[in-house]
């Protein structure tokens, strides 16, 4: 078993990724603290990683940032073997394919110190496959975080058939450290848990636009006004546990459990006629009117502060 650095000990992290999510650790890492090393495919990424560095820091500064956070504390670079020197933590997101990752984690076995954490936030493909070609999988594992990373706290671990127990444990006292809500999964799973009850809810409103009974429009405003507060500091199961008064989950099921045999739910996903299609980005593109997406980026980055401030304060 290879002897780790401690996870708090840890001041240099390297993240690869040019998109939302690479450019997006990098933000939340540099406002934890840390110096962080980024590789990007090519220097004319260059742009649109800073964009969403822009984006996220003012967000992150609202939240607040550690002592000695700064944007001065990063070096972007096109030279993977750079980027890795001194790295003491790694946090994957390139494209979603998996003879690229393949390649990629091939790689990083060679220049990656073998006792660095290297983490992907793959949010399908399994560790298992990822690490195939690894010569040094066992520190290799998916930590698989929520868009927009700087932001959502949670990110679901869960190691391949090579991975070490113990490189799933460091990394979890590590993401806890950084700031994140790391979650163990028990098992590989497709999906993992978070991106899992998002599809039900997505497919359900996929059917429910293909038969009519409702717009992209109506799904939101109901998920909006409805559930989504109360699940923001509940969740699914607390929240129908503390519905049902004193008798909790209990009462719960046994009085409406013998609804869930009623036709409400279609779980299996709908067929993407072309028909369904323009419906959703016809409403979709209504939803959003002249609005630019960056202008929607930051409109719901400052709304996701709100809610985080909120349901801290309510904690605390």
């Amino acid at each position: 078993m290879m002897a780790r650095p401690n996870p708090s000990d840890v001041q240099t992290v390297a993240t690869i990724g040019a998109g939302p999510i690479g450019a997006g650790w990098a933000a939340h890492f540099l406002a934890r603290g840390y110096d962080v090393r980024s590789y990007i495919h090519s220097m004319d990424e260059e742009v649109v990683f800073r964009k969403i560095l822009d984006t996220a820091w003012s967000n992150l500064e609202e939240l607040g940032l550690v002592e000695g956070a700064s944007r001065d504390r990063l070096v972007l670079s096109d030279d993977l073997a750079l980027v890795m020197q001194g790295a003491e933590f790694v946090q994957e997101s390139a494209p979603e394919r998996l003879d690229l990752k393949q390649a990629l984690y091939k790689q990083l076995s060679e220049l990656v110190a073998e006792d660095v954490v290297i983490s992907s936030s793959t949010s399908g493909l399994p560790m298992t496959e990822i690490q195939a070609e690894c010569k040094t999988a066992d520190r290799t594992l998916v930590g698989h975080p929520f868009n927009p990373p700087y932001l959502l706290p949670l990110v679901e671990i869960v190691g391949g058939e090579k991975t070490e127990s113990e490189a799933v444990a460091w990394a979890k006292e590590f993401y806890q450290i950084a700031g994140k809500a790391p979650l163990v999964l028990k098992k590989e799973i497709p999906g993992f848990i978070a991106t899992r009850l998002q599809e039900a809810l997505w497919r359900e409103a996929l059917h429910m636009v293909a038969n009519g009974e409702a717009t992209p429009e109506d799904i939101d405003i109901a998920l909006i006004n409805g559930p989504a507060p109360r699940m923001a500091f509940q969740g699914q199961c607390m929240a129908f546990h503390v519905a049902c008064g004193e008798g909790g989950m209990a009462t719960n099921l046994d009085q409406f459990g013998p609804a869930l045999k009623l036709p409400w739910t279609r779980l299996e996903a709908p067929e993407l006629t072309q028909e369904l299609r323009d419906r959703m980005v016809e409403g979709c593109n209504e939803i959003a009117g002249d609005r630019h997406f960056e202008d929607m980026a930051a409109e719901r980055d400052r709304a996701i502060v709100g809610v985080l401030k909120a349901v801290r304060a309510a904690r605390e």
